[in-house]
């Protein structure tokens, strides 16, 4: 049999165009952007070009665009950049607990230098609970962070709603992290202050991500010193990255519908067939996003699941790729409050590259897998 890539909310493949963009761009645009010289020109204008480009495709400004080498790092300075810009209007913040790690990272490091974190509840069908996180609010809350698509669950949740409430707060910002969003819902950053993203989520390079901040919002830079499109993130403008990600996230609108019907076919699919296995337990809710689809499997551990897959060729995660490994997933407690399924919780994620065959191979592993069990 051959191996099976079932991990596409960790990575997936860079799609051949974008990848002869960024090559493209490299041999035609190698100069630093910040140089004042025709070739330094040139390259300037390939960045230039690319932030309005992806501007456009998010209905925003090119000034509020950040290039970053990353989600994390975009998180990181929103979260720290925003709680520090305002530590003189208070130290409060509210998060769930659905946050990838480079978000509650970043709030544990903040709690330790005094901040204080409240984490909203989440219902049972995997969104935070509105009611709670107006009660939570405070005049010296200074941030909300919230996962626009969990990375576990799938679960979208309600960020207009939250912008909403938030209207009532001026001292609050709302901090959106987009990256298991971007590519598979339509993004909508009206009332967002600050949200983050990465291309190689959705078919593009790694080392590259971007933090959209609105205009007015003050974040305190992690890096300083050196010359770059922004005061706020320093370092040498990157145009053949830049120029990628703008390629990687034009194909993802251009294509959006196409790819979106074939993933939810496929989920519906999986759904229909684990469902008549009595020991699976299907954690994602209905309304999460197709192409994550959480499962447990009663007497078997993720981890051990994880394993027993990846030897018969299937790749899976249990958890993001960025999590503790061994501890139950805090998604799939949140909204089960069962330890022991939180701990045989695992993740399959689904792509318009996989194929119908994939699927249905993977189904049969399963089984074999839980009858030998």
């Amino acid at each position: 049999m051959s191996r099976i890539y079932l991990d596409y909310t960790a990575d997936t493949p860079v799609d051949e165009r974008v990848l002869s963009v960024f090559t493209d761009t490299a041999r035609a645009s190698f100069a630093n952007p910040n140089s004042a010289h025709s070739f330094g020109f040139s390259a300037k204008q390939t960045v230039d070009d690319s932030l309005a480009k992806i501007a456009e495709l998010l209905h925003v400004s090119p000034d509020e665009l950040i290039f970053t080498s990353g989600a994390s790092e975009a998180n990181n300075l929103a979260v720290k950049g925003i709680a520090f810009a305002n530590r003189r209007r208070g130290k409060h913040i509210i998060s769930t607990f659905l946050e990838h790690s480079s978000v509650s990272g970043a709030l544990t490091f903040l709690q330790e230098q005094g901040w204080e974190i409240d984490l909203v509840n989440i219902q049972p069908d995997g969104r935070i609970d509105l009611a709670h996180l107006k009660s939570l609010l405070r005049q010296d809350t200074v941030l909300c962070a919230v996962c626009a698509v969990d990375s576990e669950l799938g679960t979208v949740q309600p960020v207009q709603g939250i912008a909403e409430i938030l209207k009532d707060y001026p001292n609050c910002r709302l901090h959106i992290d987009a990256t298991q969003a971007a590519g598979k819902i339509p993004l909508d950053l009206s009332g967002v202050h600050t949200a983050s993203f990465a291309p190689h989520k959705f078919y593009g390079l790694k080392g590259c991500g971007v933090l959209y901040k609105a205009k007015g919002v003050v974040v305190e830079p992690l890096i300083h010193g050196g010359a770059s499109t922004t005061i706020y993130r320093s370092g040498t403008p990157d145009a053949p990255a830049a120029a990628a990600c703008a390629k990687a996230l034009e194909l993802v609108y251009s294509e959006f519908d196409a790819r979106l019907k074939a993933v939810t076919a496929l989920n519906q699919k999986l759904r229909t067939e684990l469902a008549k296995h009595p020991r699976i337990r299907i954690n994602s809710p209905e309304n999460a996003v197709p192409h994550i689809l959480n499962l447990s499997v009663s007497g078997i551990k993720g981890e051990e699941m994880r394993r027993l897959l990846d030897a018969r060729g299937i790749a899976v995660s249990v958890k993001s790729a960025c999590s503790v490994p061994n501890t139950p997933s805090r998604a799939v407690m949140a909204i089960t409050h069962d330890r022991k399924n939180a701990l045989s919780s695992w993740r399959i994620s689904l792509s318009h590259l996989t194929t119908e065959d994939e699927a249905a191979q993977f189904i049969t592993v399963l089984h074999e897998i839980i009858s030998e069990g």
